[in-house]
């Protein structure tokens, strides 16, 4: 991997007057030059990305100092694509700067993981009255559907975690409103952060497909309070499990 995308992405940004003056003369410019003015995926990008991969695999654990130079000679790139790479994760609250330090990992508080367990909590019982209201017999067979899955996931526990986060996500997709599916989207890759999972507990999986199946019940019976106050148990039932 070379920073020739990174200089080309600088190049693809310039002004529409710039643009303007390298049009040819007598006319606007033509579709192709137009075309030229897209660039690729920015480099960081992509550095973000893989960095994020490190860190939900446990490659980079909570609290881990993040060695740049390592990197940087490891994936053949600049330190400037991973300096961009880390603000982006220090926005999403994967990543804590400090000042001459450099990068961590952030590492989760029991006060953080209470937190972000209410605010989901809130945000996703709400999906869960909205899409008990007004989900059309396709949204709710899409639910249905990956409820099913996680039925016989039960004793995968990889297999489980991936489609249980696939129904939450698909859940917030129905209900429609793309604001709280960025604000959970964010929270939940903060979570991946928790060393002390809530579906590693020792019972859990079974525990939250039984409030899984009558969360699944009561959107099915278009009964929007049910389904609100169910999908409210069922974070604060992660939570104590988390916190146990």
């Amino acid at each position: 991997m070379t920073d020739s995308r990174t200089r080309g992405a600088r190049s693809a940004t310039a002004s529409p007057a710039h643009a303007a003056r390298a049009a040819p003369p007598g006319g606007a410019a033509s579709a192709p030059a137009a075309a030229t003015l897209l660039s690729p995926r920015a480099l960081y990008q992509d550095v973000a990305d893989r960095l994020r991969e490190k860190i939900f695999a446990r490659e980079l654990e909570p609290g881990a100092w993040i060695d740049e130079l390592k990197l940087a000679a490891e994936w053949g790139i600049s330190r400037t694509p991973l300096r961009e790479a880390l603000k982006v994760l220090a926005v999403e609250g994967l990543v804590t700067m400090k000042v001459r330090r450099g990068a961590y990992v952030t590492e989760m508080s029991r006060d953080d993981v209470s937190q972000v367990y209410r605010l989901l909590a809130l945000l996703e019982s709400d999906a869960a009255g909205e899409v008990a209201v007004r989900a059309d017999g396709a949204g709710i067979a899409a639910l249905r559907t990956l409820h099913d899955r996680l039925e016989k996931q039960v004793r995968q526990r990889d297999a489980f975690f991936a489609t249980n986060e696939a129904f939450h996500i698909r859940l917030l997709e129905v209900a429609g409103n793309r604001w709280r599916t960025q604000i959970v989207a964010d929270l939940r890759k903060v979570m991946k952060l928790n060393r002390h999972h809530s579906l590693f507990k020792q019972g859990r999986i079974a525990e939250s497909l039984a409030e899984h199946r009558a969360i699944m019940q009561a959107i099915e019976a278009h009964d929007a309070k049910l389904a609100t106050r169910l999908m409210r148990a069922h974070f604060q039932g992660g939570l104590q499990a988390a916190m146990g």
